[in-house]
């Protein structure tokens, strides 16, 4: 018989996962003024990148995060469309410029290493957080409260337990969510790179027959790179020399940064999208990849899941002592439900509309682009409502 070590605490939140969601959700509950345990094991070296949207930077600079991360941080001040494809019907150039809409910069790329060991600083230091260094065994739910069993055989209790474990969410299975699953037949390479032509501050886009190839700043000569393809052509580049990969990256990014060096690993992800049938059960709220997940495309992924945690942080500030309620839950799914579904969906048109041949639909999405080119009103309505639904700069 295994022994477990109880403990009559009963925390409000109970936060499971240890990359940014879950950091970013300990602190935004705990300055909503609420008791947190945050669980999680120090995650490996992420050397991937993350463009942070002015609206996650806006909740990072509330939460006493942003001026650590800021120094290694780099702006993204113009986005920029090219259609790659040697297709008949082909898209215009489009370009879209944060001056437009009043704003510094769209956002800010960071390495993501760079922000989990910023958010992880900012949460050691927060009385109101109690970190254990422990992963979540199984979790049950018991009338007013959940309980969490860990893997060091400790029981912990809260009113509410928040999952931003992932896309194999432990909690998300324990409060028997059914998730809707879509395969693609795409891989993403992923790596940084150096090159000796200046980015201006552009992060571009080429859309190609197999996929997206973007390139964002990340500093002075350097940038990160996510290359779309086909699972085989994905990893035959993969296996490539860096001064190999280097010549094709430049090749295909039309030498727009001039020569390009491989700078560190490179990664490959095949590309699925995930979305819980639910974002809640009973003292339950999944954030992040374990509610929802999609292809790399237009910066939306750890964004849409921060603005989760803004939401639910919202929905627990306006309670009183139960903030794990059916009440406080109900907020917080109608708060998400429109932001989620019409992402997930934007996204997903968007990456097959790259792949299919079908040449109305080539067309149309031509013509999407050229309105959003030419036409001012539409332009500045795109760009806040990329960045979040009814964005305005803080303080506006």
């Amino acid at each position: 018989m295994t022994a477990h070590t109880t403990t009559d605490h009963l925390d409000d939140v109970a936060v499971v996962g240890g990359g940014p969601a879950g950091l970013i959700a300990a602190l935004a509950l705990a300055a909503a003024g609420r008791s947190v345990v945050h669980l999680a094991p120090p995650p490996p070296t992420d050397r991937r990148t993350s463009a942070l949207l002015q609206g996650s930077v806006d909740l990072l600079e509330r939460l006493g995060v942003w001026e650590a991360v800021r120094p290694q941080a780099a702006a993204l001040r113009t986005m920029r469309l090219v259609d790659g494809s040697r297709r008949l019907l082909r898209a215009p150039e489009t370009r879209f410029d944060a001056s437009e809409i009043d704003l510094d910069a769209f956002g800010w790329n960071v390495e993501n290493h760079v922000l989990t060991t910023a958010l992880a600083a900012r949460v050691a230091a927060e009385p109101a957080i109690r970190s254990l260094d422990a992963v979540a065994r199984q979790v049950t739910v018991r009338g007013g409260f959940a309980e969490i069993l860990t893997g060091d055989g400790d029981l912990l209790r809260a009113h509410l337990v928040v999952g931003a474990d992932g896309r194999k969410s432990l909690v998300r299975d324990a409060a028997g969510i059914g998730t809707r699953e879509r395969r693609y037949d795409q891989v993403a390479l992923v790596l940084n790179c150096r090159h000796d032509g200046p980015h201006r501050d552009t992060s571009t886009e080429f859309h190609t027959e197999t996929g997206p190839f973007t390139l964002v700043p990340l500093g002075d000569g350097r940038s990160s790179i996510v290359l779309v393809e086909r699972p085989a052509v994905a990893e035959r580049l993969a296996a490539l020399s860096d001064a190999d990969l280097g010549a094709e990256l430049s090749r295909r990014s039309q030498r727009l940064l001039g020569t390009i060096e491989v700078d560190g690993p490179r990664q490959t992800y095949p590309l699925s999208s995930l979305k819980a049938a639910s974002m809640t059960a009973p003292r339950i709220a999944l954030v992040g990849e374990a509610a929802h997940a999609f292809p790399p495309i237009g910066a939306q992924g750890l964004n849409l899941g921060i603005r989760d945690v803004a939401d639910l942080a919202k929905a627990v500030s306006r309670t009183g002592d139960d903030c794990g309620s059916d009440e406080v839950l109900a907020a917080y799914g109608r708060a998400r439900r429109f932001d989620v579904a019409s992402r997930q969906a934007g996204v997903d048109l968007l990456n097959r509309s790259l792949l299919t041949d079908f040449l109305p639909v080539q067309f149309a999405r031509g013509l999407a682009l050229q309105a959003a080119r030419t036409i001012s009103p539409l332009r500045r309505f795109l760009m806040r409502e990329g960045l979040a639904p009814d964005y305005r700069p803080a303080g506006s």
